[in-house]
């Protein structure tokens, strides 16, 4: 029922044995804020947003090949190649050669000295093109991290493109990329990442006009002490979205070959529920791939157009934002938030989230099972102030409206340490969601996501 996310677990008990303890360092429980704000006096930061979305933006960084493009939506494309390269994919063993270009943004000295960094993307990649994106950062005593990719991505995979993949085992003794996310892996030893550049890299066949187009390009750093517990919150909006429910275990089975089938497809799933939300799907031309015989054949196609070939899963969290973004006109961002509070303000205007959580069985009632990594919707709040959620991991799709404890829920989602079956002391995602809009969204929703720190 959930993404095979055992990097979560990794990731924690990595950062425990660097720090010579059994707590994970690794996660956020904190409100997202604009890049350059500050929290109120004397309450730290924890998170920190920064994303570059606008023509000055776009201009602003330092490009090879790369152009900004002004207009309703502005962007990034290749303008004219800055070179060739050849790049063998691991994946498929084909060696291919490449024009590209780059873009590599200004220096962003995050509000927060972070533990963790994680990336993300907004863009349009043709056939025959994809994109990579680096994380370039600079730590607390002023030395260099190695240019850490964060992703290599294309919407597609087939002939014309690569296969889409994360990187792991990339680290230079004192930092870590863990699929999706860089970790300190030392955070005792007082170690941050104060400062960062993205780079972008836009790749096409040669010879060829095409382009990838990037509307967004962003990251949020945090660092948080870690705990078993959060405060509980006062319910503060009661109110249901309507959001389309997709169960992901009537896809047991289906598609193997992505994350061994439905069971695991709790984040595709989920996204593309908050897709249809917004009134996108796939074209009949998308689906004709999926066996007609197959239910709610758009689940499998987003399991598809999200599965990470060297994670092996469909659950690496930018690329589940960058699926959404390739439907018409849609944002989407992986951040932490701070409380139900900040759900509340997001319900309140409308738009529904994905949240990544860990438990026991014991943890949440009704639930019916315990799992190391789970996505699921959030689209309400009871009269209670109790978590009205469409949770994939559901017999069927009428069953998948579920209403959870407030205090149990909100638990298991901000915390970032818990234990397991077996006692032992693991990670939590401290926060972590998803969030899709349309990018020309009510005044109320761009409010709502403003005071997150998101637009």
């Amino acid at each position: 029922m959930n993404s095979p996310t055992p990097r979560r677990t990794v990731l924690a008990a990595a950062l425990a044995v660097a720090a010579g303890t059994a707590v994970p360092a690794a996660a956020a429980p904190r409100p997202a804020r604009p890049a350059g704000a500050r929290p109120p006096k004397g309450v730290p930061a924890l998170v920190d947003n920064r994303a570059w979305t606008s023509y000055a933006d776009w201009r602003s960084g330092s490009a090879a090949g790369a152009r900004a493009v002004p207009g309703r939506r502005p962007g990034l494309v290749l303008a004219r190649p800055a070179g060739r390269t050849d790049y063998t994919d691991p994946h498929t063993r084909k060696t291919a050669t490449w024009e590209y270009a780059s873009w590599t943004s200004p220096v962003h000295r995050s509000t927060v000295p972070a533990t963790e960094v994680i990336t993300h993307w907004n863009a349009h990649t043709p056939a025959g093109t994809w994109l990579q994106v680096e994380l370039l950062g600079t730590y607390s005593d002023g030395t260099a991290t190695p240019a850490y990719v964060m992703g290599r991505w294309t919407s597609g995979d087939g002939d014309a493109d690569i296969r889409r993949t994360s990187l792991d085992g990339q680290s230079d003794g004192r930092s870590t990329i863990y699929t999706d996310t860089f970790a300190v892996d030392d955070a005792a030893s007082g170690l941050r990442l104060a400062s960062y550049r993205l780079r972008l890299t836009l790749y096409r066949t040669p010879g060829t006009r095409l382009t990838p187009t990037v509307w967004r390009l962003g990251a949020m750093a945090s660092d948080v002490p870690d705990r078993f517990t959060v405060p509980a919150s006062t319910p503060g909006y009661a109110g249901e979205l309507a959001v389309p429910r997709y169960s992901q275990e009537i896809h047991k089975g289906q598609y193997p070959q992505y994350d061994n089938g439905g069971e695991a497809w709790c984040s595709p799933t989920s996204s593309q529920m908050i897709i249809e939300y917004w009134g996108r799907r796939p074209s009949a031309a998308d689906l004709a791939w999926v066996d007609p015989s197959y239910a709610d054949p758009q689940v499998c196609h987003a399991a598809r157009n999200t599965f990470d070939y060297q994670y092996n899963g469909c659950g690496n969290w930018p690329f589940n934002a960058a699926y959404a973004t390739t439907y018409r006109d849609m944002g989407a961002v992986v951040t932490r938030l701070r409380s139900l509070g900040d759900l509340e303000t997001l319900i309140r205007a409308g738009i529904p989230a994905i949240t990544s959580q860990s438990f026991l069985k014991t943890e949440l009632t009704g639930a019916g099972y315990g799992t190391s990594g789970h996505l699921m919707t959030v689209i309400g709040f009871t009269g209670a102030g109790d978590v009205i959620a469409n949770d994939p991991a559901s017999p069927s799709d009428p069953e998948v409206r579920r209403v959870y404890l407030r205090r149990e829920w909100e638990n298991i989602w901000l915390r970032t340490k818990r234990y397991d079956a077996n006692g032992k002391v693991r990670g939590g995602t401290g926060g972590v969601c998803y969030i899709f809009w349309p990018v020309k969204s009510a005044p109320s929703q761009h409010r709502a996501l403003q005071a997150l720190g998101l637009v």
